[in-house]
């Protein structure tokens, strides 16, 4: 185990230096009251236990970047904006670092400080969140919810938000359905393309009431056009674009590659997606309702191709079976009968990336697993039913903790060293990132543990990377946060580790 002590020359030192002096007089500046407070912190021994949570597990022969939280990242919200559940994070060409969060999720103590802005059907005030106001004013000071898309600089400040029912006026203005722009129910993932595109998704059911507020009937925020089943194209700064499906599907059909606006693609509850800057190729991981991913020219939004698992087109998607992502019994059953190789995506898909020299990366949370594909040589017709490797695109898979109920492998990123050598996977169930030598796909080290502590995860569920090879996390459920990872050491992965990804004892 290698152990790592931060002094005052460290990077987090720096990110501390906001903290102000614990005494002295007001005069005495900010660089020195923040050294002063970092002092004192590390008096307590406050920076070496933060250091030791985030301790490096790399085996001998391994090597890997090891990681440190900064828990003064991102600096605090203006306006009394509070962060609901991460659904994405995406950082662009910039470095600027994307939070797309899920408003409406906040509970009444969290959004405490909105005030009544309609009636529900017992005539009782309510919030925009369909939170009770008998008095129709505040129940505290705070907080409100935050526009749905953020975007920070890597030192945590602010830079712009915008979208959603809490930006006001941008539903009226930027995102109209009469434009055939239809804001996602339940907001889940974000992706900023090499030309500073912003695509989002979502994955609501019943206009998201089911899953944002399941004590409510409706809601004054509430969304109105059923099922996500669309994606969307905007500028950075929020001008809407395209829209890809129509919104409001009531079924996955995983073989429907029209019913869009213009001809576009008809996908349903989406999950994340990525563009392969080299090709200009938008990967949609269709997957949370549907059990594919879907291709598409990033520019125009018509069809490209598709493909399930182990790149078979048409797609393995057995009827009526396996509809609940949430539902562990089917994977645990497939695990128990020794079926670690089921042919079909099992929901949800959750990602789909591109790493440099044109392999997809595929998250099959469903089914615990990775699959990699050779970008160039998937999305037409083809048949593997045997998995084999070399045959419709197929390079290889891993297992991601495949002993979990479920949801182990949910999220993923590169390292940004010229070859992207490491994979970092975002394991929701186990609340941990592994560090895997993309190489090989061996485990070489872990990021954090399940805990509400800093550093730890909470329903870990998007993982993204800037160019100094900072890990940033996004959690749902309760989590409702974002986190970053300071890199230090190696820039990359190499070396030989664990074959059992995800693999745990009493003492890991």
């Amino acid at each position: 185990m290698t152990t790592f002590k931060y002094t005052a020359a460290a990077g987090i030192l720096v990110s501390l230096a906001v903290l102000p002096a614990c005494s002295g007089p007001a005069e005495s500046g900010a660089a020195q009251g923040g050294m002063e407070g970092a002092a004192a912190l590390s008096a307590i021994g406050a920076i070496d236990r933060v250091a030791e949570r985030n301790a490096s597990r790399v085996p001998a022969s391994g090597i890997a970047p090891s990681f440190i939280v900064d828990p003064s990242w991102p600096k605090p919200l203006p306006n009394n904006w509070r962060i609901s559940q991460v659904g994405g994070i995406a950082v662009d060409s910039n470095d600027d670092i994307w939070v797309y969060h899920r408003s409406r999720a906040l509970d009444s103590s969290a959004a405490a400080a909105l005030e009544a802005v309609g009636t529900n059907a017992d005539g009782v005030p309510v919030t925009g969140l369909g939170h009770p106001r008998p008095y129709g004013v505040q129940t505290s000071g705070c907080c409100v919810p935050a526009p749905s898309v953020l975007r920070f600089d890597p030192e945590g400040n602010l830079l712009d938000a915008w979208g959603g029912p809490a930006d006001p006026g941008f539903l009226e203005e930027n995102c109209r359905e009469e434009d055939g722009c239809y804001w996602p129910a339940r907001e889940h993932g974000i992706f900023v393309d090499h030309n500073g595109y912003v695509y989002v998704s979502g994955n609501g059911q019943n206009n998201g009431v089911a899953q944002q507020q399941p004590s409510l009937d409706t809601f004054p925020w509430a969304a109105t056009h059923g099922d996500d089943s669309h994606v969307l194209k905007f500028t950075a700064e929020g001008e809407f674009v395209y829209q890809i499906g129509n919104a409001g599907m009531e079924a996955p059909d995983s073989e429907r590659i029209d019913g869009g606006p213009g001809g576009t693609p008809q996908p349903y509850l989406v999950a994340e997606m990525s563009v392969d800057p080299e090709t200009n190729r938008l990967y949609i991981a269709d997957g949370y309702g549907n059990r594919r991913i879907l291709i598409v020219d990033a520019e125009t939004g018509q069809y490209i191709g598709h493909f399930g698992a182990y790149g078979q087109n048409p797609v393995d998607d057995p009827d009526g079976t396996d509809t609940d992502p949430y539902d562990a019994g089917p994977w645990v059953g497939d695990y128990q009968a020794g079926n670690l190789m089921p042919l079909f995506f099992r929901g949800p898909l959750h990602c789909a990336k591109v790493a440099v020299g044109g392999l997809l990366y595929a998250c099959d949370r469903g089914n615990n697993r990775i699959q990699v594909f050779n970008s160039e040589e998937v999305g037409g017709v083809c048949s593997n039913p045997a998995g084999e490797v070399g045959v419709c695109g197929f390079v290889g898979e891993v297992h991601v903790a495949p002993q979990t109920a479920s949801g182990t492998s949910g999220t993923l990123a590169f390292s940004t060293d010229p070859g992207q050598t490491c994979l970092y996977v975002g394991d929701l169930a186990n609340g941990t990132v592994y560090v895997l030598n993309r190489q090989n796909l061996q485990e070489l080290d872990r990021i954090g543990r399940s805990g509400k502590q800093v550093g730890e995860f909470h329903w870990v569920h998007a993982v993204a990377v800037d160019s100094q090879g900072n890990i940033y996390t996004g959690e749902v459920n309760t989590g409702e946060r974002v986190q970053k990872f300071l890199r230090y050491g190696p820039e990359g992965c190499s070396g030989a580790g664990s074959t059992d990804v995800g693999l745990y004892s009493m003492n890991r």
